[in-house]
């Protein structure tokens, strides 16, 4: 006989993220009612921005593009059993060492320079992941308190290089001194794929190192330790596998997922680095991640979903005139709801693992006594 409860729960936690996601625009629609706002209009600027318009549709991969790399940071590290909340600052380095690549080294072809730019922002963002990495590795620290930690600690040396050293000289001249740096040079501006648009190569970029990411975590040696790592590091260190090496590892990898992303915003969007140039991606890609059930494949139509998201919040804003926080409201409901949800499945997955193994324990238990009783 088929099992029937199991059927229906297998059909039924995957489609768990998108059920959040629909919890949480129903608390949103009540948030609407209550500030005198039509919920199904509100909504209707909320999906049909993303997907209304070419402009909509591009800006949708644009913001994709970023929460994809980051995503596939935070699946490394959290396969590797460590909780990587650090993307901000790992982004916010690997963006100003970028930076630092395409303006001080001159007298490169424009190809060069955009791969040194891009290899220049991972190093950045790895280095500042492997700090937490090593840490934890060393001396047990709590790698959330200090990703947290490093985040602010980023945000200030971004501030502190863009209001001095690496200030655009023309803002000094006008006197301005808006803290940004100067623009790039043409040359190492990633390509348009769609002209008079933002899309641009970096789109296809993040895909691809998706597919590798796969290979990486399920068809090489390294990969399939981190994911040991994961599941169960007592039970690896007994295999001989030096589980904080590959924790420090998988921090590392995390954080030049994310300084990649923000080399990638740098060259791709901004062209130049500037104030709030994050824009929460070290955030957003969290729940990317999660939504794409901790599986890079999975994190690039999440990564697509919140991008749309992020467009659509944006113009349902000024569609309807709500307020900012509200949709920093609606956009971290969505991101409690998703948690909640992907907990949920993990603690229903650990009860049947439990109600799994009683059986056996039954079933070992009267051929002990008989053996004992032949044996007196």
């Amino acid at each position: 006989m088929p099992d029937y409860k199991k059927l229906l729960s297998g059909l039924v936690e995957p489609l768990l993220p998108l059920a959040a996601v629909a919890a949480a625009l129903v608390i949103g629609a009540i948030m609407l009612l209550a500030l005198g706002v039509n919920p199904l209009e509100a909504y209707g600027v909320l999906f049909s921005g993303p997907l209304g318009s070419v402009s909509g549709f591009t800006q949708m991969l644009v913001k994709a593009t970023p929460l994809l790399l980051v995503g596939l940071g935070i699946t490394i590290a959290f396969r590797g059993g460590v909780i990587n909340i650090g993307g901000e600052g790992q982004l916010i380095v690997g963006a100003l060492v970028a930076t630092a690549v395409a303006l001080y080294i001159p007298g490169l072809p424009g190809w060069l320079l955009i791969v040194l730019s891009l290899i220049g922002g991972a190093v950045g963002g790895g280095v500042w992941g492997s700090v937490p990495g090593a840490l934890k590795a060393r001396l047990g620290v709590n790698e959330i308190l200090s990703t947290i930690m490093l985040n602010a600690i980023a945000l200030q040396l971004a501030n502190f290089l863009l209001r001095g050293p690496m200030i655009d000289p023309k803002e000094i001249e006008a006197g301005t001194r808006i803290a940004q740096s100067a623009q790039l040079p043409a040359e190492v501006w990633l390509w348009r794929l769609v002209p008079r648009t933002l899309l641009h190569s970096g789109a296809i970029l993040a895909v691809v190192m998706a597919v590798l990411v796969y290979i990486f975590l399920w068809r090489t040696t390294i990969g399939y330790r981190i994911r040991a790592v994961g599941l169960n590091p007592e039970a690896s260190r007994y295999a001989g596998i030096r589980v904080p090496v590959y924790q420090m590892l998988a921090l590392t990898l995390g954080g030049a997922f994310a300084g990649l992303a923000g080399a990638v915003e740098v060259l791709g969007v901004q062209h130049r680095m500037l104030e709030g140039l994050s824009g929460g991606y070290g955030f957003s890609g969290i729940v990317a991640a999660l939504f794409g059930k901790l599986h890079p494949l999975g994190a690039i139509p999440a990564s697509v979903l919140f991008g749309g998201l992020l467009v659509g919040a944006d113009r349902m804003q000024r569609a309807v005139q709500v307020p900012a926080s509200l949709i920093e409201a609606l956009l971290g409901l969505v991101v409690l709801f998703v948690v909640s949800s992907d907990l949920w499945v993990r603690y229903r997955a650990r009860r049947r693992q439990i109600e799994a193994t009683k059986p056996a324990a039954h079933e070992k238990q009267p051929n002990i006594e008989a053996r004992s009783e032949v044996h007196v």
